[in-house]
């Protein structure tokens, strides 16, 4: 359970590509797994009226109490102690598996996206809008994030792109070992893009690392100019703030100007782009900064294939003498 915003235990429900529940029942269930990682399910505590209480199930926890206070303030109590640490171990679980995730995409050369967002601020009507500009054009692939419904992942599905919908039940996130499973259900040709949708919600998702190759975080200009000031944990952590329904401008007593500087008043590294998902002309600043970072990411991997390669090359070229030494 979620120490911080009591978020519980519920089942975790994850399709397959097609929709399809997966074991021929109630789709892929928490805790409950047949794969070759280990998982830790270990007996977790959560808060309630102050005191420390025991939960069997996966724990998840929030940044928010994940800071600088991870070395205990002298006046913390033994429960403020314990939340901390138990927060840090947390953390430092989903980060195990992110990692797991990150050398997966690395070695298919898969760009992966981690679209965050409140509700309604576009993420689905924007994936869909991108799938259609791409054309099958480049291999893609989503997760779809959600408490409840396949209704977002089915709006993928009808793009022709395969769509793992994951059920997070009481869930208010995804987290990195919930990414890990729905991988197992998606084809992700090598270069091939992946985006995952996280649940809405301006607060939580911030915290948990997927493995995502970049983060970006959706600004709909309908949320007014305050929300990075209100909610900086899901700003300062995006690579990318997209500012979306723009054409909407016309019609709404807003400061673009003063949303932007709310941006990088609290993240001043993350690039700003402007879009709207009515037709391609909206989407050209977004579709070229994905094909910009993609090619960014290929080009590396390639050096570093290329590298590897050559230094297996030079190893071959050696020879052995007759005293098993080896000589040049």
């Amino acid at each position: 359970m979620c120490v911080t915003c009591g978020c519980g235990p519920d089942e975790v429900l994850i399709s397959d590509a097609h929709g399809a529940a997966r074991n021929g029942g109630g789709g892929h269930h928490h805790p409950a797994h047949g794969h070759d990682h280990p998982h830790e399910h270990v007996h977790d505590e959560h808060v309630h009226d102050g005191h420390i209480h025991d939960t069997h199930g996966h724990a998840h926890s929030h940044g928010e109490l994940v800071h600088a206070e991870l070395h205990p303030h002298a006046h913390a109590t033994p429960g403020e102690q314990r939340l901390v640490e138990l927060e840090d171990r947390i953390l430092a679980k989903n980060d195990a598996y992110a990692a797991r995730n990150r050398t997966r995409f690395g070695a298919g050369g898969v760009f992966a996206l981690n679209l965050l967002a409140g509700p309604g601020a576009g993420k689905t009507t924007l994936l869909v809008e991108t799938l259609k500009a791409l054309g099958g054009r480049v291999p893609a692939a989503v997760i779809e994030g959600d408490q409840q419904t396949q209704n977002d992942a089915e709006r993928i599905r009808a793009t022709g792109t395969p769509a793992v919908q994951v059920n997070t039940g009481k869930g208010c996130h995804l987290d990195a070992h919930m990414v890990g499973h729905a991988l197992d259900e998606l084809p992700l040709p090598p270069g091939g893009l992946l985006f995952i949708e996280n649940v809405g919600n301006l607060v939580c998702p911030a915290a948990f690392d997927l493995g995502e190759t970049r983060r970006v975080t959706l600004l709909s200009v309908t949320e007014g100019e305050d929300k990075p000031l209100k909610y900086p944990n899901i700003f300062e952590t995006a690579d990318l703030v997209l500012v979306t329904k723009v054409d909407l401008l016309p019609h709404l007593d807003i400061d673009m100007a003063a949303i932007e500087r709310n941006i990088a008043r609290v993240n001043p590294t993350a690039a700003i782009l402007q879009c709207s998902s009515r037709g391609v002309p909206g989407l050209k600043a977004w579709l070229d900064w994905v094909a910009d970072q993609r090619r960014q990411l290929l080009g590396t991997l390639a050096a570093e294939a290329e590298r590897r390669a050559q230094a297996l090359r030079a190893s071959a070229g050696q020879a052995w003498g007759a005293n098993g030494e080896a000589t040049t």
